[in-house]
Formats: C-alpha cells, sequence, structure tokens
C-alpha cells in the first residue's frame, strides 16, 4: 500500500495531466479556429452573438498568442506531473508555478468577471488547486533538498 505522500503525489499527477490536457487542447483549438468562435469559447457565459465583430487581425494574433500560452502550459504541467509522479521536488514547485498562475488569470479576469463557465473553466481551477495543495504538502513535509556537497 502506498503510504500518503506517495499517494498525494500520484493524485497531484494525474490532476496535473488532466488540467494540462484541457488546457493544451484548448490552446489548439484557439489556435485553430477564427477569432469570433474562440472568444465565445473563452468567454462561455456571454450570449454568443455578442461577441460576433469583424475582429482586426492585430486582436486574432494577441487570440492565437493566448492560444500558444494556453498550449505551452499544458504541455509543461503534464511534463512537469511525470516528475512530480517521481517525487520530483523541484518539479512539483515549477509546475504549481506555471499551472497556479495560469489559472489566478482565468480566475481574476474571466471567472470573477462573470464571462466565464463552471466547466471546463472554473472546475479547472479546482483541479488545479487540489493538485498545488497535495504536492505543497508533500513538498514542505516530506521531501528535503539535496545538501549540495563541497564545493
Amino acid at each position: 500500500m502506498l503510504n500518503s505522500h506517495s499517494l498525494a503525489l500520484k493524485v497531484s499527477a494525474v490532476l496535473w495531466v488532466i488540467w494540462g490536457l484541457v488546457h493544451l487542447l484548448a490552446g489548439i483549438v484557439t489556435m485553430s479556429v477564427d477569432t469570433t468562435s474562440a472568444f465565445q469559447g473563452i468567454a462561455a457565459a456571454v450570449e454568443p452573438s455578442l461577441l460576433v465583430a469583424d475582429y482586426h487581425p492585430a486582436v486574432g494574433a494577441i487570440l492565437n498568442q493566448h492560444g500558444w500560452n494556453l498550449a505551452w502550459a499544458g504541455a509543461v504541467t503534464i511534463v512537469g506531473a511525470v516528475f512530480i509522479w517521481r517525487k520530483s521536488g523541484t518539479s512539483i514547485w515549477v509546475t504549481g508555478l506555471v499551472g497556479g498562475l495560469f489559472d489566478i488569470g482565468y480566475f481574476v479576469f474571466v471567472d470573477l468577471g462573470g464571462f466565464g463557465t463552471f466547466f471546463p473553466g472554473t472546475s479547472m481551477t479546482f483541479v488545479s488547486a487540489s493538485a498545488i495543495v497535495l504536492s505543497f504538502w508533500v513538498g514542505l513535509t516530506a521531501l528535503r533538498p539535496q545538501q549540495a556537497g563541497p564545493v
């Protein structure tokens, strides 16, 4: 049977893979569709007809940059999850920073603005927060940094 720290890291890793796959897919979709469709997907709580417009190409470029950022953050958390599963203290912190800061931005600007929906938006915030709490708990209580040897 797995001890509680090992189990917490494995659950955290699975949560990060879920979060990462959702964000990787969201990034690919955002870059693959037209600007109006991308905005309708991101601001899902807004009446879709209110987001129909003839957007300047610069708006589409900025939205594609957002899609790129979603995709790379998703990919980083998936890779980080593999190392969290293997009990890497560094990966706990790096993955938590990447996924956590991404979700703080979503929560503040989209959720609190009333533009997002619970699924997948807000639910992914709960997924990342749970992964952070579980892995940081282990990182702070059980994993000790390697002592550097003499130089």
